[in-house]
């Protein structure tokens, strides 16, 4: 596929983008956040405590929250501890005794508490983030390849701390074990990072639109090769508060860089000149 033909994919692409975003949220993303604003806001503190005892853990809560999530924790399962604090209530020495709004709380100290990481229970399925699906084939190894030959590092790590992928400058870190669209996908988002983000142009944006520019060069791409990716990247635009006018004001960055990966990863099944042992 030549220059041309990718950035006539791109903009039909694009287009159908612009119209997904100016339709809002999607059902599933909102489910999916309400489920996520049940978790606790854990402190600094105890997010070290929990990264310390459980380093791949995603998703926390204690034993009651989970019931109450229609999931128990599994027999055996060891909990993680953390520092809940131990707060009480102090009445303003003039209050009238019958106004319950004249108390103050506050910490006097801390207890042992314990959580557990969502894969340590089981029952009722949890809300999910909506997910890319179809197989890129040797379109995935085409793209490995085309990272490669930047110049930039490609590594797979067990956990990434909850993130699927990181662009670093000059290395992308992905998570392992996705499924074959999913990792096509992610690796394309990061790429675009690396190739619109870590120059100077990036002291002239800001993450929304960092965030932005790079899931719809993934839509793009991942259009290009046959993955349906709408709903995640619509989603996933939506949640940095993107919408269809930042995206039309970043359509010239957008189309150039996902026609450049179109192209690398548009080679004939046959040609295996490009592809990454």
């Amino acid at each position: 596929m030549n220059r041309e033909d990718a950035l006539k994919q791109s903009q039909a692409a694009l287009d159908e983008l612009a119209e997904a975003l100016a339709q809002g949220k999607s059902e599933q993303l909102m489910v999916y956040l309400e489920f996520l604003s049940r978790f606790h806001q854990y402190s600094f503190n105890n997010c070290l405590l929990i990264v310390v005892q459980r380093p791949d853990a995603t998703h926390v809560a204690g034993f009651q929250r989970w019931k109450s999530l229609g999931r128990h924790v599994k027999k055996g399962e060891k909990g993680i501890l953390i520092l809940a604090p131990i707060v009480r209530r102090r009445r303003a020495p003039d209050a009238d005794v019958s106004l319950d709004d004249e108390t103050s709380a506050r910490v006097c100290g801390f207890r042992a508490a314990y959580i557990f990481d969502v894969a340590q229970t089981e029952g009722d399925a949890l809300p999910e983030f909506s997910h890319v699906s179809g197989d890129p084939g040797h379109r995935l190894k085409l793209l490995q390849a085309a990272v490669q030959r930047r110049g930039i590092e490609l590594v797979y790590e067990a956990s990434l701390g909850g993130a699927d992928g990181r662009s670093e400058g000059g290395k992308i870190a992905l998570r392992s074990g996705m499924v074959a669209a999913e990792e096509f996908a992610v690796m394309v988002h990061e790429f675009a990072h690396e190739l619109l983000h870590r120059g100077e142009r990036r002291k002239e944006t800001t993450r929304q639109i960092r965030e932005l520019e790079a899931e719809a060069v993934a839509f793009v791409v991942c259009r290009s090769v046959g993955l349906d990716a709408k709903e995640r990247s619509n989603d996933y635009i939506q949640l940095y508060s993107g919408d269809k006018e930042r995206l039309l004001a970043s359509l010239d960055q957008i189309q150039r860089t996902a026609a450049e990966i179109i192209e690398a990863v548009s080679l004939p099944v046959n040609d295996e000149s490009q592809i990454a042992a």
